[in-house]
């Protein structure tokens, strides 16, 4: 596992902000001082001042493996 500043897509980036806006709405204090009072744009400005920082399984992605009808099959 690998702590990550930064981002390597805008989809991680709005899914770690999420989950900071749900640790915001259970009681967290906010990192920085921000105009809004609601969680979404505090967590938000968290992430843009660099404040929010996430941890990056190393899991290998896996292609699922196609029959011949086309259709996928995924091994777990």
């Amino acid at each position: 596992m690998k702590i990550e500043t930064q981002f390597d897509s805008n989809y991680r980036k709005v899914l770690v902000a999420a989950r900071r806006a749900r640790q915001l709405q259970s009681g967290s204090h906010a990192l920085v001082h921000s105009q809004s009072n609601k969680a979404c744009r505090i967590a938000q400005d968290e992430v843009e001042a660099g404040k929010i920082a996430y941890v990056k399984k190393d899991i290998p992605v896996v292609k699922p493996l196609i029959d011949d009808s086309g259709v996928p099959i995924i091994t777990a």
